[in-house]
């Protein structure tokens, strides 16, 4: 503690030191108010980003299932053009025809 100080406490008896500690409190509480305005408006941003990433997720969700079902559908009716057994189960199919001949 700087010695200029402690003379002026010590000049100002115990009200002094209690009004110097009230505030010194009353900085730190409005440096923490400040904290908690700048953590809230943080959050409030995030929760607008994660919402615009999880509906960017749920849109490339449907158009890969969109994009899988309709690549099975040409699948199925490429072999059935070839004569051969449609796809039925979940596994992929396997093209079995040479790419020359495709």
């Amino acid at each position: 503690m700087d010695p200029t100080l402690t003379t002026t406490l010590a000049q100002c008896g115990v009200a002094g030191l209690i009004g110097w500690m009230w505030l010194t409190e009353r900085r730190a509480a409005t440096d923490r108010d400040k904290q908690l305005t700048e953590a809230h408006t943080q959050l409030l941003s995030d929760h607008k980003t994660i919402e615009v990433l999880l509906k960017a997720l749920d849109d490339n969700t449907r158009a890969i299932t969109t994009l899988e079902s309709t690549q099975r559908a040409l699948i199925d009716s490429f072999r059935r053009g070839m004569g051969l057994p449609a796809h039925v189960s979940g596994a992929s199919p396997e093209v079995t025809a040479s790419p020359r001949t495709l």
